[in-house]
């Protein structure tokens, strides 16, 4: 069932556009993790979304109401669509239960006692009842975002917006705030979280949208996302790829430079030595005195890839002409050689492109 109807979103500001056109929709029960680099319209899709920033053009529909619409009434609105943001946003001369109270008492009308009695309820389920009659500067910044998630939830929305809700806290804090929305996610609200915890966002999503370009670039499963991306700036980001390109185009290419560059990028990237030899060795046996050597191939493009999230360093060479294996087609042994310096080696041929890939055996 479509909560939220997304329709050619656009968001400009004077010297640049975060939103150029998303379109999507969110079904009750949905939860979704916003992720991708930092500018590139995250935190405000979820503005637009509630009508704090305005959109350039485009429409929002939340439960079949056009809240784009000038003569929409947004206090209703937010009333259904909680946010919390990473700031907190508590109001430091009230109480704890006094924060939580006060939405239900002048928007929903709810007495004084009865509003009393949900807050404190709501205090007990974020774990935080005995901090009931302290003030805001008397909590940790963990303690103040599970407050102001109990505060959203006392509104009885019909879904949450996450802005971040662990960005400005202490390492050591962020679990107790990501606790309280794994609890959240289980009793099936229905919520849009924009999070750099990328493990987080896998364990507890049934959506991720990767934003990059001015939109949601990818979106899917957890473990489309997470396990096979599709689009390439998807895959580096999740990877958190460095990657160093080189294009070779002739037999006589400068190979002394392209192997320093390759040592370098290495060593920049705080390869144990073993494992710059063994990038620096494949790099030779398999591309130099391999690939190189045959007849139509130019230009290879050589691809090495280290990743921040596991450590893993691989090279990749795409070439043409006929198809040519180094390992099983080279020299006996230079295949040896790339052997010894591998975990794993690929290799297909396929519209008359070869790809040989290996994953660099680190020490």
């Amino acid at each position: 069932m479509s909560m939220i109807q997304i329709q050619h979103l656009r968001k400009e500001y004077p010297n640049v556009t975060p939103l150029k056109d998303v379109c999507t929709e969110i079904n009750k029960g949905d939860i979704i993790s916003i992720i991708g680099p930092s500018g590139t319209g995250k935190s405000t899709l979820l503005r637009c979304l509630n009508q704090l920033e305005a959109p350039t053009s485009g429409k929002v529909i939340f439960e079949g109401e056009e809240i784009t619409n000038p003569k929409c009434k947004m206090e209703k609105i937010r009333q259904k669509m909680g946010m919390v943001f990473q700031s907190f946003n508590l109001f430091s001369n009230l109480t704890i239960i006094e924060n939580i109270m006060v939405g239900p008492m002048k928007l929903l009308k709810k007495s004084k006692q009865e509003a009393y009695e949900t807050g404190l309820e709501l205090l007990k389920r974020v774990g935080l009842a005995e901090k009931a009659d302290n003030y805001p500067d008397e909590l940790s910044g963990g303690q103040k975002q599970r407050v102001a998630i109990a505060r959203a939830i006392a509104m009885k929305p019909d879904v949450l917006l996450f802005d971040e809700p662990t960005s400005a806290l202490d390492p050591t804090m962020v679990g107790e705030v990501l606790q309280v929305i794994r609890s959240l996610a289980k009793e099936g609200m229905t919520m849009m979280i924009v999070t750099h915890e990328m493990k987080f966002a896998r364990d507890v999503s049934t959506r991720v949208f990767y934003m990059d370009e001015g939109g949601i670039y990818e979106e899917g499963t957890p473990e489309e996302i997470f396990g096979s991306p599709k689009k390439e700036r998807t895959r580096i980001f999740i990877k958190r790829l460095k990657q160093l390109p080189l294009i070779i185009d002739s037999t006589d290419f400068d190979f002394i430079s392209y192997s320093s560059k390759l040592e370098i990028f290495g060593r920049d990237n705080m390869l144990h030595d073993k494992t710059v030899n063994n990038l620096m060795l494949i790099f030779e046996e398999a591309v130099k005195l391999g690939i190189s050597a045959q007849d139509d191939v130019f230009p290879i493009n050589v691809m090495t890839e280290i990743s921040d999230t596991d450590g893993s360093v691989t090279l990749e060479a795409t070439y043409g002409g006929k198809r040519y294996d180094p390992v099983s087609d080279g020299d006996e042994l230079s295949s040896a050689i790339v052997k010894k310096c591998c975990h794993d080696i690929s290799f297909k041929y396929e519209g008359g492109t070869n790809t040989f890939k290996c994953d660099v055996k680190r020490d």
